[in-house]
């Protein structure tokens, strides 16, 4: 105990803004979810009777419903065109510049980014409707929402495709090289050894792409008001109507909650996929050790990895950092 005071001492000052602006705030979302308050009168105690009418309104059903179609319609074109953009861009002359190009749409404001959409794609009197069919977004509920969808995806695919970027650099070539040195082909390098080595990347796009598409509100506050009839009403949204158009702030507060706790859903599961790190080291201390095999006999050295070893015993052997130890042993010889 007293080892870990001076670091809890030295953590304080992080904590501390942690607790006045997050859980603090939280606690008292919980506590007006338990009130009938409209923001101008005196709360009333109501105990968990928002929740109940919560769970029964179809129109919250009907957000939730929606709020998963947009998830659908946007995580699959997301991580799928996060991995392609970041595969095909790599290595080329103007990777940086097409990253950056991607990458530009988050840093515009988003309402001049919402302003130019709707210049280029009103269906009407759009830049490009006098070129190309624009489909009817602002009368039919699907294409409002898939052109919701679209808009944030041009909003955030730069940023996916540099998280997978980021990750593909992390991959030793000399693994795609053995690779190609077996008989490998492009597709069966990226699939046997790009693909399972980007699942981190992966993994953690999914929890981004998943709370974005829960707490999505902006883009739908900004193109559709939730139309037309009711089809882009996500819980955002919802919550927004709820809360400051009909000022029934003890209410909004239940939604807020409920959010909330679908929002640590993928959360705790990147928590829980991150127990697979030390699986996914292993994979990749295996692809090194079968590297350094591969080179021995190219050398003409006799090479063995060892199936037990100590580990503590190896640590201290090579110097580790307390907590670090190896996860392979080759040895070799003549």
């Amino acid at each position: 105990m007293r080892k870990k005071l001076p670091l809890l001492l030295f953590s304080l000052p992080a904590l501390l803004p942690l607790l006045l602006f997050v859980l603090y705030p939280f606690l008292e979302v919980v506590r007006f979810s338990t009130w009938d308050w409209s923001g101008l009168s005196e709360p009333r105690p109501v105990g968990l009777k928002n929740y109940q009418t919560l769970f029964q309104d179809p129109a919250f059903w009907k957000s939730l419903l929606v709020t998963l179609g947009f998830m659908l319609l946007a995580l699959p074109p997301f991580l799928a065109l996060s991995l392609v953009l970041a595969v095909v861009l790599d290595g080329l002359p103007y990777e940086r510049l097409a990253k950056s190009l991607l990458f530009l749409p988050g840093l515009v404001t988003l309402g001049g980014a919402t302003l130019s959409w709707y210049t280029l794609f009103t269906p009407e009197y759009g830049a490009l409707a006098q070129f190309l069919p624009i489909p009817p977004w602002d009368r039919e509920g699907f294409w409002a929402l898939l052109m919701v969808v679209l808009f944030t995806l041009w909003r955030h695919l730069g940023y996916g495709v540099l998280v997978a970027s980021a990750r593909l650099k992390a991959i030793p070539k000399t693994l795609l090289e053995a690779a190609y040195v077996d008989g490998a082909g492009p597709l069966e390098a990226f699939r046997y050894v790009v693909l399972p080595l980007m699942r981190p990347a992966v993994a953690f796009l999914l929890v981004v792409g998943t709370i974005l598409s829960l707490q999505s509100y902006a883009a739908v506050f900004l193109l559709t008001r939730g139309g037309p009839y009711g089809a882009t009403r996500v819980l955002g949204y919802y919550l927004y109507e709820a809360g400051f158009e009909n000022f029934r702030l003890g209410y909004a507060a239940a939604i807020t909650v409920v959010l909330l706790v679908l929002t640590l859903l993928p959360e705790r599961s990147e928590a829980l996929f991150g127990l697979r790190g030390y699986r996914y080291a292993l994979l990749e201390a295996g692809y090194a050790a079968g590297l350094v095999l591969l080179a021995a006999v190219g050398q003409g050295l006799a090479a063995y990895p060892a199936e037990t070893f100590h580990d503590e015993g190896v640590a201290r052997l090579l110097g580790l950092p307390e907590g670090e130890y190896p996860g392979v042993v080759v040895v070799l010889g003549r």
